[in-house]
């Protein structure tokens, strides 16, 4: 633990950057972006939330590259996003919160019917989520992202933003990538952990040479992908441990799960299956009734319910690492601030009330209404919020 717990109200240093306290919103698709580029809406959505007294809000997410979204209608970051990324970015500053874009590509868990582009990852296999065949990166395909990652960085720089998120989680490219599951390719890229780990590490330098130090570079990456064969702790320890020897980053983020196998390992408390049928349309919501509790599992969920596998990770490190995971209550932000993390993030608990951390500071016994039911997760077809809350 460490010796002296931060105070999580008092400001905070992040690379290059200062936060007004340790509190960051964590990267949650919005579904607000109806034209691949920002809207009122997610403008006024973010300017909710940092009004509402985080350090720091995530705007989810922002693809390198049109093939890299989930959805054709989330933002992929070419000079035609920068001015409403700009007026984003003012309007965040302006209720005195620093604003930090998710770049990142979806690779396997991207829609190619939707994106009318194919799904890419590590190696060729059937994507039931697009009921189609996943493409193998080539060479030049990886090289092509490693520098849109770059690319996108400086865009949100030029933006106004004051940080980016690296995304290394949830079995989207790069994290596919450090799968031995999903990468069974034979060159420099597969086989070994060092291997599976070169992606990751090329994008991270990449963004740090693109950015240096004028923006604060996070990652979120995942300790445990939550399937059989899939990156274990272990593996992400050392993925972890060349990463900050690499010096491209200011911070982690700790994660878990994978939005292609298994999505709730992340989330915990109730599986929403029938919020997710009626959300979609046939034949889609037919198996999702029929098929829904194989890929939707549920996983009991307590408060700071990442910390046990994050505390490993607290001890190899020595750079700043965020606490993601049941972060709803002063109590389990100060336990992250006694045990060594620097920064906590919350997410779903700011969907129902982005004024948390306001009414926290003013009333220490304050509690989340946030009651896990995640019934939010299917909003994300018509602009994220809380089922609860309306």
């Amino acid at each position: 633990m460490a010796e002296t717990a931060a105070d999580v109200f008092a400001p905070a240093k992040l690379g290059p950057i200062t936060l007004r306290n340790r509190l960051i919103k964590a990267a949650t698709f919005e579904g607000m972006t109806p034209e691949a580029l920002v809207s009122d809406e997610l403008i006024g959505f973010h300017r909710r939330v940092a009004a509402g007294g985080v350090g720091m809000t995530t705007v989810a997410y922002c693809t390198v590259a049109p093939e890299g979204r989930t959805q054709w209608r989330q933002i992929w970051m070419r000079p035609e996003a920068v001015p409403g990324l700009r007026r984003l970015a003012e309007a965040v500053h302006a209720e005195g919160a620093a604003i930090s874009a998710q770049i990142g590509h979806a690779g396997p868990v991207a829609n190619p019917a939707s994106n009318r582009l194919p799904a890419l990852g590590p190696s060729r296999r059937f994507n039931w989520l697009g009921m189609s065949m996943t493409r193998a990166a080539t060479v030049a395909d990886i090289e092509r992202i490693v520098r849109a990652h770059a690319d996108a960085a400086l865009l949100a720089e030029e933006s106004g933003f004051d940080a980016v998120e690296i995304h290394l989680g949830h079995n989207y490219l790069v994290s596919s990538f450090l799968s031995p599951r999903l990468n069974n390719r034979t060159d420099g890229y597969g086989g070994s952990p060092v291997n599976r780990a070169r992606l990751a590490r090329e994008v991270a330098l990449a963004v740090r040479e693109a950015v240096g130090g004028r923006i604060a570079i996070l990652a979120k990456l995942n300790m445990d992908d939550g399937v059989s064969g899939g990156l274990t702790p272990d593996e992400s320890l050392q993925v972890a441990t060349w990463l900050e020897a690499d010096g491209g980053l200011d911070a982690i983020e700790l994660t878990v799960g994978s939005s292609l196998l298994n999505p709730m390992y992340l989330f915990k408390g109730d599986a929403p299956i029938r919020d997710f049928a009626a959300a979609l349309r046939q034949p889609q919501r037919l198996g999702v009734r029929l098929l829904g509790g194989r890929f939707l599992r549920s996983y009991p969920y307590r408060d700071g319910y990442l910390l046990d596998d994050a505390r490993a990770f607290r001890a190899a490190l020595k750079m700043p690492l965020v606490l993601l995971g049941g972060v709803t209550n002063l109590a389990t932000m100060e336990l992250a601030m006694r045990e060594g993390f620097q920064f906590a993030a919350m997410g779903r608990a700011l969907l129902m009330e982005p004024d948390l951390p306001n009414r926290i500071m003013k009333d220490r016994a304050v509690e989340s209404r946030c009651i896990h039911c995640n019934r939010c997760m299917s909003t994300i077809y018509s602009g994220t919020r809380c089922v609860l809350a309306e």
